[in-house]
């Protein structure tokens, strides 16, 4: 069975789980998996991008310049400039060799001047099974990623939050209206839905757009082979740490993105700094601006996926403090490598966290919480039968090989085809 996933890049976090995805499939037998993006950051079979020679590469800027300029007029202020996408400017893939051979086309998250409603409609006219990841909200909105509580989607947009001037017929209420359009003309079989997490696809279900739809929860697929529990004293010799420090975690692609919740991390590590002298944090990713924590703080900048793996097993506790957020590859990564995990109670994160079990879920925007959350598991009793609970949680229900199963059986039914 030959699949082609589409995501606009591998890097970031649906790039990432793509990625992985593309990997897990190739690794069943009977299934050929291959992802073509928009920008391509890695060097490895079966993945392909549009900008790999130079004139590509221009279009594909000029493409994501085009969908910044379209929303510029329309934004409330810069700091929402990247949390809409109209979706006005795509290429058009459909004529690629890979969506002309494949059985499945298998879209991620395709905006910032990737896939175009118009480009979407013409994967559609392929008439083959398309399945979606829904990395975020966008697909069943009136073109926000993340809503922040609003519900009008439900219906239909308007009144955007994000807009400089919203009105019933404002820019969000436009998009949705050509997503319904678009939506309307396929058959509930011609589009399966797919949700990491439970929280999402009960929005989708709930959504005007997308509620006719099939909708599968299934988890992103780690390489538990590459995300392992190494010895910490191992792993923090590797990255130059302090062996005797309580070390606590904070890493994002974008620590200054107000969503991914830091300053609710600063105010609990503070605080705990306070309390216990021996705590240091770590964080690695695009770090901005640092206040006094209080606590030493060492930075190791972005990292590769092998080099991650040594700052989860070195680290004590992990903190994903996401204001809203679907299923945080960090937490699941975290845990494969036996550390675990302080977040809070949103999104998806209470599905990948067992409080009081394999970590802690603390109250929605609570610092306090927070804070407590990360001093429970610093000085819990049961530290290695936490740490093993989160690790054979995770290789039971998310490794490669168990996700492949269960998303190939999906393809396989949609298509027809046998194994």
């Amino acid at each position: 069975m030959k699949i082609v996933q589409l995501n606009t890049s591998t890097g970031g976090g649906a790039g990432v789980a793509a990625l992985r995805l593309n990997r897990a499939m190739n690794q069943r037998a009977g299934f050929e998996s291959n992802l073509l993006v928009q920008e391509k950051l890695v060097n490895e079979p079966n993945v392909f991008g549009l900008d790999e020679t130079y004139l590509p590469k221009k279009m594909a800027f000029a493409r994501f310049v085009g969908e910044r300029l379209a929303f510029l007029p329309h934004e409330k202020d810069k700091s929402v400039r990247f949390a809409f996408s109209p979706a006005r400017f795509g290429a058009h893939v459909s004529q690629h060799p890979l969506l002309q051979n494949a059985d499945l086309i298998h879209l991620h998250w395709t905006q910032f001047g990737y896939l175009s409603l118009a480009s979407l409609k013409k994967i559609f006219d392929l008439h083959k099974p398309v399945f979606c990841t829904l990395h975020d909200q966008w697909t069943f909105t009136g073109g926000c990623h993340y809503s922040g509580g609003c519900e009008r989607y439900e219906a239909a947009c308007g009144q955007c939050k994000f807009l400089k001037s919203p009105s019933e017929g404002d820019l969000s209420a436009r998009i949705f209206e050509q997503k319904r359009r678009l939506f309307a003309n396929l058959s509930p079989s011609a589009l399966t839905l797919v949700s990491p997490s439970a929280w999402l696809g009960n929005m989708a279900q709930r959504a005007e757009l997308t509620k006719k739809f099939d909708l599968h929860v299934v988890p992103n697929p780690i390489d538990t082979s590459v995300f392992v529990p190494i010895d910490k004293r191992a792993a923090r010799q590797q990255l130059g740490l302090p062996a005797d420090k309580k070390l606590v975690l904070f890493g994002s692609a974008n620590t200054t993105d107000p969503r991914k919740g830091f300053a609710y991390f600063e105010a609990a590590v503070a605080a705990l700094g306070q309390e216990m002298a021996d705590v240091e944090v770590v964080l690695f990713g695009k770090t901005g601006p640092i206040l006094n924590l209080n606590t030493p703080v060492r930075t190791l900048g972005l990292l590769t996926e092998a080099q991650i793996m040594y700052a989860y097993a070195a680290a004590d506790v992990m903190v994903v403090p996401s204001l809203e957020d679907n299923f945080p590859n960090t937490v699941t990564e975290s845990m494969a490598c036996g550390t675990p995990v302080v977040g809070f109670e949103t999104g998806g994160i209470p599905e990948q966290i067992a409080h009081l079990q394999d970590g802690y879920v603390a109250r929605l925007k609570d610092t306090n919480d927070l804070k407590r959350g990360i001093e429970w598991i610093l000085t819990n009793p049961n530290y290695a039968q936490m740490r093993q609970r989160g690790v054979q949680k995770i290789g039971a229900t998310m490794r490669n090989q168990v996700v492949a199963k269960t998303l190939g059986d999906c393809y396989l039914k949609a298509t027809g085809l046998q194994p």
